[in-house]
């Protein structure tokens, strides 16, 4: 069954990007609503087909290739479904996905947080230089890609796209500052595929140009290749360990490290930091184009099936509920056994996620869900937590990559209707996307270079 709900600003309905929707009713969904089953059926069958098929890779020649993982395959199939012209999933089925795309990345974030606690030693342990290169990561992509994607117009999804090179964590950042149907949603959408299927090519050959060089410190390049990403970093630092081949554990080491801070610090710049400074630069950029007429044009999807979309009422719990059920699903194929452990661990992800967004309600968003659940889990799988050792253990049971199949996967049953707002953005984001993921190592590299010399 469903019920109209008022929103509570009838007199101006928007979405989170300010986009005037056509619709100022929400539809309460409950758990008799058949189209609640087709989404959290499809989030099933398609999690599972994508983890199935498996990771194929594509040879380039010349040492590189393309690595296809399930969580591409899941966003491919899910968003052919969602947006296919012959019988395309309705739009309330697709707003319901978003809503649930709110709550997954959360369950994401929780899940990567468990990766972090462990190694916490290693980042408080680490030297100023490997602290310091973070600045890399942060204004590489603000200075570089930033003014790029403005000169291609590419609209509010620029903020989105180069506020950093958007993996898994900035999902849950745009989306709870954004909203999951906003042009900078879109724009995190398409650097993430990007970055996905090239990411680690381009690094690549980034990384052994800039080794090349021969004017770089090892170590500082091995920083440097701690972009956020573990196929990038380990792209780059193979790159790194091809050019100096006698410090290849500690060009391996260091590397880690970096890339394990980066995850960890880049939450919080993030939140606090990076994605205000993207909003506020590129206001500044566009302020002279937004006052002549026609120069900055809005994404064309904003008056199309995205404005028309019924907004949707969804149970935080059905959604985890939905969630948990596919994940263990996908956990089950991946081990080939069903484990206890997998449902426990997704008890433990749902409880921190509740828990943030709680919390995030209470503060009335000061203190967003994301940097709850992100420093929960941390806390939690640390060495000074009494459950450490055991929620670490029974987290084994569910990898992150299969986390990430399930997440991609419900964002590619909602993106049918937004179709016209990617293809809008279309090739504009591969070199917005290269100079992005260029920009951050080399200008990591950079600082990590001085840092050594300041402080060795």
């Amino acid at each position: 069954m469903t019920s109209p709900i008022h929103s509570e600003n009838p007199m101006a309905p928007t979405d989170s990007s300010g986009t005037v929707r056509a619709i100022t009713e929400k539809l309460l969904i409950t758990v008799q609503d058949r189209r609640l089953w087709l989404v959290v059926g499809l989030l099933l069958v398609i999690s599972a087909v994508a983890q199935a098929i498996g990771a194929k890779v594509i040879p380039l020649g010349g040492g590189l290739s393309i690595t296809l993982l399930p969580m591409i395959w899941g966003l491919l199939i899910a968003g052919f479904v969602s947006g296919q012209p012959w019988r395309r999933l309705s739009l309330v089925s697709q707003e319901i996905a978003t809503a649930i795309m709110g709550v997954a990345v959360l369950l994401l974030c929780a899940r990567l947080s468990f990766t972090i606690g462990p190694n916490i030693g290693l980042v408080i342990s680490a030297g100023p230089a490997l602290l310091l290169q973070e600045l890399g990561h942060l204004f590489g992509t603000l200075l570089l890609a930033l003014p790029l994607a403005v000169l291609l117009r590419m609209g509010p999804a620029t903020i989105g796209a180069t506020f950093s090179i958007d993996r898994e964590g900035s999902f849950a950042m745009v989306s709870e500052r954004y909203g999951s149907d906003s042009p900078q949603y879109r724009g995190v959408l398409s650097m993430y595929v990007f970055g996905s299927v090239f990411g680690a090519i381009i690094v690549s050959v980034i990384a052994s140009l800039t080794t090349s060089l021969g004017v770089f410190d090892p170590r500082a390049l091995a920083m440097g290749s701690g972009v956020g990403s573990g196929s990038m970093m380990a792209a780059a630092a193979a790159a790194v360990v091809a050019g100096h081949a006698d410090m290849k554990d500690q060009v391996l080491a260091l590397a880690a490290t970096s890339n394990l801070i980066t995850g960890f610090l880049g939450l919080y710049v993030g939140v606090w930091i990076a994605l205000p400074l993207a909003d506020r630069f590129y206001k500044v950029l566009t302020r002279r184009s937004a006052a002549a007429p026609g120069d900055e044009r809005p994404v064309p999807a904003q008056a199309g099936e995205a404005a028309l979309a019924q907004p949707v009422q969804l149970s935080r719990w059905i959604s985890m509920a939905a969630l948990s059920v596919a994940g263990v699903i996908v956990a089950t194929i991946v081990t080939g056994s069903f484990s206890i452990d997998s449902v426990l661990t997704y008890v433990v992800l749902c409880a921190m996620a509740a828990f943030g967004l709680w919390l995030a309600d209470l503060t009335k968003g000061k203190l967003p869900a994301i940097v709850t659940v992100m420093t929960l889990g941390t806390v939690l799988t640390s060495p000074i937590s009494p459950i450490a050792t055991w929620l670490v253990t029974i987290a084994k049971s569910v990898d992150f990559l299969t986390a990430i199949t399930v997440t991609l996967t419900i964002a590619g049953l909602s993106i049918g209707k937004d179709l016209p707002a990617l293809r809008s953005i279309g090739w504009k984001i591969v070199p917005v996307g290269a100079v992005a993921i260029a920009a951050t190592f080399v200008l990591s590299t950079i600082v990590a270079e001085f840092a050594l010399g300041l402080w060795h």
